[in-house]
């Protein structure tokens, strides 16, 4: 079997997690790569002081062949790795170094029995839409795609903005927001439940559109099928407007009009048996907890 092990920062409390996962891995024959950057953190620190098999970029990634893509960090570091693994198809589970985690939902302290399950095959996987960003002017070249969500905002000025957002070529509305986020079922859980939209099963098939301080209070996060396209055109007195898909952002003008979609491939998250969408909502958002009977 044959891991890759992705993260951005390795910290002084995390250490100890990630030698376990060294250890396991070393323990159960697992063949392992490390993304190049984090194996220089990993020997400056003095966690493994033998050379590494590194992957850096899509092509590596290939090449090496994973049966699981690991990521040690919070739901930003699945985010960043998706980068890398794109449509290769393989899976891709999240330790939560971080803090709430919603995507990287498995907990440090159970990293080595997650390790056992995996080779002991107890694990499953999740296909998870993305969207895909086309745009009349180049933005986002490199990966026009998004895991969690699309934005549009404010961006020199305190004055609200106008969006105006069409769905199958149709119009729909004129949002005059701070902004407007454009959320996959599960981008759902971020960005957007801040900002008052819904919160979406993963396979359920839908994208949100969720405007962020809506100037009419009547303007309420919309439900599509994931097969719609959505359209924008964005005007305000500032000339540069921000458009992010997930941690990525670009600088944008009223001449951009763009196109938002699923894209033609998806993601695939491995979750440990005993993990279910179900069971994450509930720890995270703390439902059933009532601190006044404890």
């Amino acid at each position: 079997m044959k891991f890759f092990i992705y993260s951005k920062l390795l910290k002084e409390n995390d250490k100890q997690y990630v030698q376990d996962l060294l250890d396991v891995m070393n323990e159960q024959n697992i063949e392992y790569a490390v993304l190049g950057s984090y194996a220089v953190q990993l020997k400056d620190q003095g966690v493994i002081s033998r050379e590494l098999k590194l992957v850096d970029n899509y092509e590596e990634l290939k090449a090496f062949q994973p049966d699981l893509v690991m990521t040690l960090g919070g739901d930003g570091t699945i985010l960043s790795a998706i980068e890398i693994v794109r449509d290769s198809g393989f899976p891709i589970m999240g330790v939560n170094l971080g803090r709430l985690g919603f995507l990287s939902s498995i907990e440090k302290v159970k990293i080595k029995e997650v390790v056992i399950a995996v080779v002991r095959g107890d694990f499953y996987t999740e296909p998870r839409a993305m969207l895909s960003l086309d745009c009349n002017l180049p933005i986002f070249e490199n990966l026009p795609y998004a895991l969690n969500d699309f934005t549009l905002h404010k961006r020199d000025t305190s004055s609200m903005v106008t969006i105006h957002t069409y769905v199958n070529d149709r119009f729909l509305n004129s949002y005059w927001a701070d902004g407007i986020v454009v959320s996959t079922a599960t981008g759902s859980t971020g960005y957007s439940l801040s900002c008052g939209g819904p919160i979406i099963f993963p396979t359920s098939g839908n994208i949100v559109i969720t405007p962020v301080a809506p100037h009419n209070l009547n303007v309420r996060p919309i439900v599509l099928s994931e097969n719609s396209k959505i359209s924008f055109e964005i005007e305000g007195r500032s000339e540069n407007f921000l458009c992010t898909l997930d941690s990525r952002y670009e600088t944008i003008t009223s001449e951009h009009r763009i196109n938002i979609q699923k894209s033609d491939f998806n993601i695939h998250l491995a979750h440990p048996n005993d993990i279910t969408f179900m069971k994450t909502i509930r720890n995270k958002l703390m439902w059933g907890l009532d601190k006044r009977n404890h």
